[in-house]
């Protein structure tokens, strides 16, 4: 009797999802792939900004590329939309279906589609790369290719994002100045077109649609399958702080380490931060300094032009036998900038630790209930010839000390 209680209820759901949609042209295998439930129509309903909200009317739990083609071409026969979900870290609602629209969200982190869901990510040793399809978060993608003592060569700061989702921006952190960013690091891609064909695309086979997915912004095209350069995987990082009062010379001295050549000087991550506040350096990213030992801006920043400072941050990767040497090059490098003295702080840890360590401050503010908050976030590329005006004008100007939130600030090779 349960069962059929159960059988009549999904009936009745599919059969409200065709009347309401009008969904007459999904295929009948798709079906049971289309879910109605509406906790899963409600988190499909908003994204990591929280300053808009969707209305699907429905969620797509994918088993295979071959199923989102299916319903892609589904709805470009029967005009309704469809938008492909990562982690749904879109800031200003481009990932929803927006309100009084037709459509469906493909949820492409999902394991409920036939069969378990999607493949796991492969890695090949031999060629040194891995496929992971687009729905994977980056640090599964990590977890996957550490096993074979391999790793992606460029990162974004936060590894709960989807592979899909940053390859359909740009995936930029404080490795591009030297890799590029993450879509520079593609060697392959499987993609859904807008008529629901599954093209494989590269640089050497359908190139224009290669190029045109990647940063794309998902207007070309459904990542469900990126081939990702691999590199061998270092062991530990020693990660190092200097503060500035004088931007000029903050941004002087980003702007050579990014320029230096060699494997005893180059580094291998190089960002940095304002701070407007005193709480912002030992609240955000927090674990990287001693409560017992909190930093002291007023100690700093007698000196500092507007009140302002800035954080330089780079690391270096290395293995343990190489640990001793890390320390010389450090030292013969920290010389010939031109820091505040005394105001160097250095911290070291597992790879791992470190690529991850945003999900740790992720993991502090849940607990005090401040993630589930609106995300407002802007990225700018500022041309260095205004850069010293952004500063008088923004950190300096309209923010004043009115700001709690991360204002990051670090340069890039234009030629990555």
């Amino acid at each position: 009797m349960k069962m059929a209680v159960r059988l009549v209820l999904l009936t009745f759901a599919i059969c409200r999802l065709i009347v309401t949609v009008g969904f007459t042209v999904v295929p009948t295998e798709l079906q049971s792939q289309l879910s109605v439930d509406n906790s899963e129509v409600e988190a499909a309903s908003v994204d990591f900004g929280m300053l808009d909200k969707g209305e699907p009317l429905a969620v797509m739990h994918p088993g295979s590329a071959d199923d989102i083609a299916q319903l892609v071409r589904a709805a470009y026969e029967g005009g309704f939309s469809v938008s492909a979900r990562g982690h749904g870290h879109s800031i200003n609602g481009q990932g929803l279906i927006k309100r009084g629209t037709k459509g469906v969200v493909i949820d492409m982190g999902s394991k409920k589609g036939v069969g378990g869901g999607p493949p796991a990510p492969s890695v090949c040793e031999k060629g040194m790369y891995v496929d992971v399809w687009g729905g994977e978060l980056w640090i599964n993608v990590l977890k996957a290719t550490l096993q074979y003592g391999l790793a992606p060569m460029s990162w974004t700061d936060y590894l709960y994002l989807s592979v899909g989702g940053t390859l359909s921006n740009a995936g930029i952190s404080g490795q591009a100045f030297h890799h590029g960013p993450q879509i520079s690091n593609v060697h392959q891609l499987d993609v859904v077109t807008g008529k629901g064909e599954v093209l494989t695309c590269s640089e050497e086979s359908n190139s224009e649609l290669f190029h045109a997915v990647l940063g794309g912004l998902g207007q070309f095209g459904i990542i469900t399958r990126a081939r990702i350069a691999l590199e061998p995987a270092p062991q530990r990082v020693r990660w190092i702080r200097v503060l500035y009062s004088n931007f000029a010379k903050f941004t002087k001295d980003q702007e050579y380490l990014i320029s230096v050549e060699g494997n005893k000087e180059r580094l291998d991550y190089i960002e940095g931060f304002v701070i407007v506040d005193e709480g912002l350096i030992n609240n955000w990213r927090s674990s990287f300094f001693s409560p017992s030992n909190p930093v002291k801006i007023s100690s700093l920043n007698k000196n500092a032009d507007g009140g302002v400072l800035y954080c330089l941050e780079f690391t270096k990767n290395y293995h343990q036998h190489q640990a001793d040497s890390i320390d010389q090059e450090i030292e013969a490098l920290l010389i010939k900038l031109d820091f505040i003295p005394a105001s160097v702080f250095t911290t070291d840890l597992p790879y791992v630790d470190f690529l991850d360590r945003v999900h740790k401050a992720e993991l502090k503010l849940r607990s005090k209930g401040l993630w589930e908050v609106p995300h407002p976030w802007l990225n700018l590329f500022v041309p260095k010839s205004r850069i010293v005006d952004f500063d008088k004008g923004v950190f300096k100007g309209i923010l004043g000390n009115k700001t709690s939130g991360p204002i990051l600030i670090y340069p890039m090779n234009k030629d990555k």
